[in-house]
């Protein structure tokens, strides 16, 4: 059967875009791998920041230092840049393409010394509540920007704060503009002499599972050096940060390293958009022929 000439138009101009957004999307893709593979991953014994503390790495894990942790957080996954980001911890097997990718940001914030003794006094359902009216104005800021919104949906676990190791624990569940699933940020705070150790882990709510797994590896990886350490604290000389326990869940340290969107890969969602369209169109033209049949 032949079909009209301006049926085979029709056909040509409906195909055409899907046609060009999946030459796109191959070209987006391709852009992507590239700067993929060009992450240096590092191993063993890394040092952060003079000095400051150190990473051991084991054979599980790798880490990018501060350039290509931006790159992946920034170019890749689609985080405004910050050039606090120290460096970042992957698990080895898993590409940060992959839906599957979940990653540890280290920042660290020099603000003092956090006395510790509200620790086991915090009202956490009251906490959260202040946590969600921040996160809403730090989205209308972010959405200012261009980049997309956050909600904070609530505690994904509890905060929980280890009075002997100086180190704390709690889980964020967050949705981040139309996306369909919510994402995590697992969160680890080691206190410090003149400031705090801040590890994010960002990943989807279905890997919160792996990330409490893979936690205590992560935090036996990761300490203060001596003379930087908690029991180091020298009363007579250092400085006593401005605020406690609460405000270090809540407050400043949150807003500034806690809420980055982790697997925002754009080109898995527009790998979507193209294959629902494609398959919008064939079944068009199966009409068109069926009816002339």
């Amino acid at each position: 059967m032949k079909l009209p000439a301006f049926l085979l138009v029709l056909i040509a101009l409906a195909v055409e875009p899907f046609a060009q957004a999946q030459q796109d999307e191959a070209a987006q893709r391709e852009k992507a791998q590239k700067l993929a593979d060009s992450l240096n991953y590092q191993k063993g014994e890394i040092t952060l920041k003079g000095g400051l503390a150190k990473i051991h790495v084991p054979e599980e894990f790798r880490y990018l230092d501060a350039k290509d942790a931006n790159t992946v957080l920034s170019r890749l996954w689609g985080n405004p840049p910050d050039s606090s980001t120290l460096g970042l911890l992957l698990p080895a097997k898993v590409s940060p393409l992959s839906k599957e990718a979940w990653a540890v940001i280290i920042t660290y914030d020099e603000d003092g010394y956090v006395k510790d003794d509200e620790a086991e006094k915090m009202d956490y359902d009251k906490l959260m509540k202040t946590m969600k009216e921040d996160t809403r104005e730090g989205s209308k800021e972010r959405e200012k920007q261009g980049y997309g919104s956050i909600e904070l949906i609530g505690w994904a676990a509890a905060p929980r704060y280890d009075k002997a190791t100086h180190k704390m624990y709690w889980a964020k569940e967050l949705k981040f503009g139309d996306n369909d699933g919510n994402t995590l940020n697992y969160n680890i705070r080691m206190l410090g002499r003149r400031g705090v150790l801040v590890l994010n882990a960002v990943a989807g709510m279905g890997q919160l599972q792996d990330i409490e797994a893979a936690a205590p590896a992560v935090l036996a990886m990761v300490d203060f050096q001596e003379g930087h350490r908690y029991t180091d604290f020298n009363a007579s000389t250092d400085k006593v940060a401005t605020y406690g326990i609460a405000a270090l869940v809540a407050g400043g340290l949150a807003a500034k390293a806690g809420l980055f969107k982790g697997l925002i890969v754009a080109l898995l969602a527009a790998k979507k958009v193209v294959i629902v369209g494609f398959i919008a169109v064939a079944a068009w033209v199966k009409k068109l022929f069926a009816k002339k049949a």
